[in-house]
């Protein structure tokens, strides 16, 4: 998968058991959006729908799964698990949100972050 300038190795490498983590369960709608330039906190910020809250914990387990494996890395946090509506998954460099269709729509946090450069993975993610 190719994927932008502005991510470095370990970004990348992060990125790619993100997407495929989401892909293998199929997760929809994902985006990197790179806040890098406007934050210090963090470096990206990762958005990936479900379709209710049961698919929203199980992207959120793949993806941990997926990140886990490659890098041998767990989130420093995990919020939102009762819910299932909005899990973040806080791996400290990014932070992995986990949505249901109707609150992504109503955080908007694409909007929120449009200033920010983003990276749309196809739909099927596929190594390269």
């Amino acid at each position: 998968m190719l994927l932008p300038a502005w991510c470095d190795q370990t970004l990348g490498d992060f990125l790619r058991a993100v997407l495929l983590g989401a892909d293998e369960k199929l997760g929809s709608d994902s985006v990197v959006l790179n806040v890098a330039p406007y934050m210090d906190a963090f470096e990206c910020l990762v958005l990936v729908s479900g379709r209710n809250d049961r698919h929203v914990r199980t992207l959120a387990e793949e993806i941990e799964r997926y990140v886990m494996e490659r890098l041998d890395v767990k989130p420093m946090r995990v919020e939102g698990w009762d819910s299932g509506q909005w899990i973040a998954l806080d791996y400290g460099f990014s932070i992995v949100h986990v949505f249901d269709v109707e609150t992504r729509d109503f955080y908007d946090l694409e909007h929120l972050w449009s200033a920010a450069d983003t990276f749309r993975p196809p739909q099927r993610v596929t190594i390269a």
